[in-house]
């Protein structure tokens, strides 16, 4: 069976359940990959794709004790995958369920959006440091340490007087939901991107760290430089004025706060479009694994025409012609292996050193056909080749 007949056979045996199938697996490879790229554990797991990629080849070429040793490192790397980034994976299986859930944060006015930018660039140039913090779709309360409970409405005579250095909590970070001060106070996990961090100091590495276990949005202000940055998906970034300030800010928003607004198919076929190169992706890789392990993994029979190859003939004769040339074996197994098998792995060997004392008909058995090793022969016709051979 060649290539083109699998492929016609994998059509002609398609279901409703295989493309329901496809379409499962592909979702959720949609999801791993766009998480893999926003995540910390992308380099991780690039190396664990290189000693895959190692192992798989220790495998095909039989290398024992490189498929031992790798085959050790791989479960104790997986074991140490899932202490070190304990956080992304449950990041991540939280955006399962975000995925589903109509969650979002409530929008801040304009307003407010505006008064708080204009504080921003009036601290920075007072030298006065602070960090805000806009909670995105996940949930951040277990990476909050501290602060006090407030629930006031943001506004620019309350958060001077919170950053006051006579009141208790000016160092740490003010959470804003929507229109309201939620918290002031909070301590929050420090990044350990010193690349990235460069001369930022504390209140720099807080907000990289919450914007890397997060998508929460993080607005920080240098004391000591007077410079006003964003922290958010893993990126520390410096802005420019207000305006670019609330630009960022309302890319953030269009994320995370609108999407209660919208119907839930709709804010799905945009979050689709956004990330339709990882679907493409996510599809050609559930493809190939439902051929692999569904269509190509079917154990099915089908009939080739190997041909008879002659060895062993005595000096002083050369085979003028065989007949049949070909013989024709019923194979089983994969569909896969059918494909992937070389035509040159199929011959018929006839030993011809009894040509010399005239004998000219010789029989064929299955032990004679040499195949790749994954096919099993179940069918062959009693055979005999007859050899017209020549004197030199």
């Amino acid at each position: 069976m060649d290539a083109m007949g699998v492929v016609g056979s994998m059509e002609a045996g398609l279901r409703f359940v295989d493309i329901l199938d496809v379409m499962i697996v592909s979702g959720l490879c949609w999801v791993a990959i766009v998480w893999v790229r926003e995540s910390r554990v992308r380099a991780a797991l690039g190396g664990v794709a290189i000693v895959s990629a190692l192992y798989g080849g220790a495998m095909f070429l039989d290398l024992r004790l490189t498929t031992s040793v790798l085959q050790g490192f791989i479960a104790i790397a997986a074991l140490v995958l899932v202490v070190v980034f304990q956080d992304d994976l449950r990041r991540f299986f939280e955006g399962l369920t975000l995925w589903l859930v109509r969650n979002a944060t409530p929008r801040p006015g304009a307003d407010v959006l505006d008064e708080l930018g204009a504080l921003c660039f009036s601290l920075a140039n007072a030298r006065v440091g602070t960090l805000f913090v806009f909670p995105g779709r996940e949930p951040i309360d277990r990476f909050l340490d501290g602060g006090h409970y407030l629930g006031g409405r943001v506004s620019e005579p309350l958060l001077r007087s919170l950053l006051d250095t006579k009141t208790p909590g000016h160092d740490g970070a003010i959470v804003i939901r929507g229109g309201q001060l939620a918290r002031f106070g909070v301590h929050l996990p420090l990044s350990t991107e010193f690349d990235q961090l460069g001369a930022g100091g504390t209140r720099h590495a807080a907000a990289l760290g919450l914007a890397e276990r997060s998508d929460a949005l993080c607005i920080v202000v240098s004391e000591e430089r007077g410079v006003v940055s964003v922290a958010w998906r893993g990126r520390l970034t410096p802005v420019a004025s207000p305006g670019a300030l609330r630009g960022v800010v309302e890319k953030f928003l269009e994320k995370s706060a609108k999407r209660r607004r919208e119907p839930w198919i709709r804010s799905r076929l945009n979050l689709a479009k956004r990330h339709w190169r990882e679907g493409v992706l996510a599809t050609a890789v559930a493809t190939g694994l439902w051929i692999l392990t569904g269509p190509g993994a079917m154990v099915d029979r089908t009939s080739r025409s190997i041909p008879v190859v002659i060895e062993n003939l005595p000096e002083g004769y050369r085979v003028a012609s065989v007949e049949p040339a070909n013989v024709d074996v019923e194979f089983e197994g994969r569909r896969r292996d059918f494909v992937m098998a070389p035509a040159d792995e199929f011959v018929v060997r006839v030993d011809g050193d009894l040509v010399d004392q005239g004998r000219r008909t010789f029989a064929v058995e299955p032990a004679q056909v040499e195949h790749p090793p994954e096919l099993r022969i179940v069918g062959m016709a009693p055979i005999k080749v007859r050899l017209d051979v020549e004197p030199l």
